[in-house]
């Protein structure tokens, strides 16, 4: 018996543990669901909830049907770039190396600008979890916890990466909103020096890292209007 409750838990057939949250982090009826969220007292992923705002998410209509504001493709992106780097740069000079950082583009008051973010050490997730339950991201308070989810391609929906999602935002599965290729190399290329300055002895070395990372050459894609400070 014990086998086999160990074999279906966090599953569709688990009657007793909720498998929404198991997977996804999060459950469309929160608190009043019938079945039990086992909430984690140590993970690898730090869960910000609802701190991303997507202008065009924002300005659809109840069925998110249409938009009531005029946000252009190439705003909307630059707007998402600026918040992406913003957190991530943020969260891994302070708490430590991120292995994975996800956004939510579904609609559901449950996922809606959810941000996951993997690190690569369980005490550095903690840590931030402590630490950002103090603070605030875009004149809103910032809610953390930890995570249950560790693996994103069981909590990602597969249809909509193929593009055939029918449920829209609305889907119970993750909408990973993808950041651009510019921002991807820049994010890749900062994490090879970070390791070539991780294993660098020189002091001399490490004072000029941290003097470029204050300056204005933080990142070659620095842009007025950023979409948030802590």
């Amino acid at each position: 018996m014990a086998e086999y409750l160990a074999a279906i838990f966090g599953t569709e057939k688990d009657k007793v543990n909720c498998s929404f949250y198991f997977k996804i982090g999060a459950c469309r009826h929160g608190d009043r669901c019938s079945r039990i969220h086992n909430k984690p007292t140590f993970s690898q992923t730090c869960l910000l909830q609802n701190l991303y705002v997507n202008p065009q998410n924002s300005a659809k209509s109840a069925d998110g049907s249409h938009l009531v504001a005029n946000v252009s493709d190439e705003e909307m992106q630059e707007h998402y770039d600026n918040f992406f780097e913003d957190v991530f740069v943020e969260c891994e000079d302070k708490y430590g190396e991120i292995e994975e950082m996800n956004v939510c583009d579904n609609l559901g008051d449950h996922l809606v600008g959810n941000v996951y973010i993997k690190f690569r050490r369980e005490e550095d997730a903690e840590r931030a979890v402590t630490d950002l339950n103090n603070r605030w991201f875009g004149g809103r308070p910032v809610y953390a916890e930890l995570s249950p989810v560790t693996d994103f391609r069981e909590a990602c929906c597969r249809q909509y990466e193929m593009g055939e999602c029918t449920r829209s935002g609305f889907c119970n599965f993750m909408h990973l909103k993808p950041i651009s290729r510019e921002l991807r190399r820049y994010l890749y290329s900062r994490r090879k020096a970070g390791r070539r300055r991780s294993r660098s002895r020189s002091p001399r070395r490490r004072s000029r890292s941290r003097e470029n990372r204050r300056g204005g050459s933080r990142s070659p894609r620095h842009r007025a209007g950023r979409s948030g400070r802590y």
